[in-house]
């Protein structure tokens, strides 16, 4: 891979996309990034050797045209929720996509893929699960120099796990859960870009899928125990047996951002734990939760006192 030509990232502006343009830069790497709304993402631009380029990431002619001149291509591309319930959403962010970038990919002469995937893709009764090992597959058949990563659930400012149940956990004292007893194994996501970092940069990773997770296995309700611990508040978490889980989970599928759908109930079936160390394989010791989560929860302990002294002075 030359060091001069660019390295295209597709979801370069999401959670994990931000950190891994940041370590791409911070090694030397020139990075394009693909938005929608460049305007939107001023901090990815003043990174060193970083360009954030306007396009429809569905166009495969404006992919073919962004991919030009390009040393390798990441597909970080995902959704946790649909508008609807069929899985068609999850088709074309995952499946569809990947088509399209593969074609691109051809039609650009660029060899070199990164896909993102996730643990357990292609098991159990989820579109979400379903359409992930569909792409893999996909991605497998090409003939590419593809490498295919699988993590559990990412933790890190802004996560979707122990940031999100903070939200929750500041306005409801009793949360309920599905699944409660559903495990992971959570892998930060300063690891997930260093990772990918090492991948794009090690020939012997192509071909490849990295399980990427963390030593520590959580069920969902210690997750929300630890959260709430760390942001100083007394808060329970309500098991729910399934059949309330799912009814839960069908009600928050017409509830505004889907807290909880029925897919993710389909997909909390399975745990998020690995059996492959891709972490170890390439190198890295796994960050641990205790070093990152509870100063990054601080705020929220903060915010959660001065929510109780109003609530008194009322």
């Amino acid at each position: 891979m030359q060091a001069s030509a660019p390295i295209v990232i597709l979801g370069g502006t999401g959670f994990v996309g931000r950190h891994l343009v940041s370590r791409l830069s911070g090694s030397g790497h020139r990075v394009r990034v693909l938005s929608r709304n460049r305007e939107q993402r001023p901090d990815l631009r003043l990174l060193p050797g970083v360009e954030v380029r306007s396009a429809d990431v569905h166009d495969r002619q404006q992919l073919v045209a962004a991919f030009q001149g390009a040393s390798a291509v990441v597909n970080l591309v995902g959704i946790l929720n649909e508008r609807g319930f069929r899985g068609k959403g999850f088709e074309k962010a995952h499946v569809e996509l990947t088509r399209s970038v593969l074609l691109a990919c051809r039609g650009a002469k660029i060899r070199r893929l990164l896909q993102m995937s996730a643990l357990r893709a292609g098991e159990g009764e989820s579109h979400y699960l379903r359409t992930r090992g569909e792409a893999e597959a996909l991605v497998r058949a090409s003939g590419l120099d593809w490498t295919i990563i699988r993590p559990s659930v990412i933790f890190g400012r802004g996560d979707g796990l122990f940031c999100r149940f903070a939200g929750l956990l500041r306005v409801l004292p009793v949360l309920p859960l599905a699944r409660p007893g559903a495990r992971f194994a959570p892998v930060y996501v300063g690891d997930v870009a260093t990772a990918m970092t090492t991948m794009l940069e090690r020939p012997k990773c192509i071909g490849q899928i990295y399980e990427l997770y963390g030593r520590q296995v959580m069920t969902l309700a210690e997750i929300v125990r630890y959260t709430a611990r760390h942001m100083g508040l007394r808060r329970w978490a309500l098991r729910l047996p399934d059949a309330l889980g799912r009814l839960q989970a069908l009600v928050g599928d017409v509830i505004p951002g889907k807290p909880i759908s029925s897919d993710n109930f389909k997909s909390l079936k399975l745990d998020s734990v690995g059996t492959r160390d891709g972490l170890a394989a390439l190198g890295i010791v796994p960050t641990p939760v205790d070093a990152i989560v509870p100063a990054l929860l601080a705020g929220g302990r903060h915010q959660a006192r001065l929510d109780n002294w109003r609530g008194r002075g009322r």
